[in-house]
């Protein structure tokens, strides 16, 4: 089976690749949120195994490798290897994963020479080698050709860094018979399909912090959504290049004059608040205020988006077939600036359309409000997605074959 790209080409799949007794690498994202050593958050682990097991069906030598955080000083080691993954994943596969803690010499290649059919070792952070000048981040030729020599066959299965060339992802897919794996074949299969060609009415969401981190998506969104709906801290950068007062509300100032020409340009497909709410800090247990967009105080804060807002909203997202949502729309770590975010994932909940989770943080919000199962695809993304949504090439699926 193929899967088809956003450049319309096909792509080998891990089903394709004769892989019975050969040292497969996998490149997976494990990359989960740690807490004092621990693992808080499972979900990226548990979106690999449909591949691994495929992996251990098919009597290949597995070899995982994933990044972890970020990795600048050897003390960022400490609170970023892989081995409480290995934990994890040993009890999830009802099976030993051996854990080689260095991502090069010999402890390495020996754990590799001796592997058998159906055994899996989990290698160490792969940006333990940017300590040594970002060889991992950077695609260094030489670390991308030793790690292929290490394996037969690369599969990459990590859609959240896709769209970064690294040497554990184009550098090894470079020297070795590649594919991809489930988890980005499930992505491409649903993202591509809704941005190429989707069901109508299609309703994009987008929220977050500052327009300039969605300039590409909106620009790319705009000629294929039939709306896109503006929240977040995003949204008070377009009031405030309509000249609307947005008091102490975030402000990304380099953005007014791409939100102006935006709106001007598509005035029925940009859908801006009508009201917010306000706060005079960005904290809880305060009291908040509901302010119609025209009666913002000097000295208050924007924090959510307001009842009208969400009535606003639903009235095009019942009409909605396809609904991609990035970004949530308020502060939603915080109850008292919740309530837009959760109001929209609850009308997402009940709709019968394809809705779409961007990965991030909105991911995150769905998740904390219980509405992960209603959802038809939360991606595993985040930046990978934005850059599709932008229409940009992913580096680390452009590679396979």
């Amino acid at each position: 089976m193929h899967v088809v790209t956003d450049r319309g080409t096909m792509k080998k799949t891990i089903r394709d690749l004769n892989i019975s007794g050969k040292k497969v690498i996998i490149r997976c994202d494990f990359n989960v949120p740690m807490k004092n050593g621990l693992i808080t958050d499972d979900t990226r682990i548990l979106e690999s195994l449909p591949t691994i097991k495929y992996a251990l069906e098919n009597n290949a030598k597995i070899i995982l490798m994933s990044h972890l955080g970020r990795v600048e000083s050897k003390e960022d080691k400490k609170n970023n290897s892989l081995q409480s993954v290995a934990i994890k994943l040993s009890e999830l596969l009802f099976r030993p994963i051996k854990f080689v803690s260095v991502t090069h010499g010999k402890e390495l290649e020996d754990a590799v020479a001796n592997l058998k059919n159906g055994e899996i070792i989990l290698m160490e952070n792969t940006r333990f080698e940017d300590i040594d000048g970002k060889k991992e981040s950077k695609n260094d030729l030489e670390l991308g050709k030793y790690w292929a020599s290490l394996g037969e066959i690369f599969i990459n299965d990590a859609f959240g860094t896709s769209h970064r060339a690294h040497a554990s992802n184009v550098g090894i897919a470079s020297h070795l018979e590649n594919g991809i794996g489930f988890l980005i074949e499930k992505e491409l299969n649903v993202l591509v399909p809704a941005i190429s060609n989707p069901e109508r009415p299609f309703v994009v969401i987008l929220g977050g912090y500052k327009v300039s981190d969605k300039i590409g998506v909106i620009s790319n969104l705009v000629n294929i959504a039939d709306y896109i709906l503006i929240g977040g801290g995003m949204a008070y950068t377009f009031l405030s290049a309509f000249n609307y007062g947005i008091g102490k509300s975030i402000l990304d100032i380099d953005s007014i004059n791409f939100c102006r020409q935006i709106i001007e340009k598509y005035p029925d497909k940009i859908i801006i608040p009508v009201d917010v709410v306000c706060a005079y800090q960005n904290i809880g247990g305060i009291e908040t205020f509901i302010r119609n967009i025209k009666n913002i105080g000097d000295d208050e804060i924007g924090l959510d988006i307001g009842p009208s807002t969400i009535a606003l909203f639903d009235s095009y997202l019942q009409k909605a077939k396809t609904v991609m949502w990035n970004g949530p729309v308020g502060v939603f770590e915080i109850d008292e600036f919740a309530v837009g975010t959760k109001s929209l994932a609850d009308i997402l909940s009940k709709l019968d359309a394809i809705t779409i989770i961007g990965g991030g943080d909105s991911a995150a919000a769905v998740s904390k409000f219980g509405y992960k199962k209603e959802m038809t695809h939360i991606s595993t993304g985040g930046g990978a997605t934005l850059e599709l949504f932008e229409g940009k090439e992913l580096p680390g699926i452009a590679i396979i074959n």
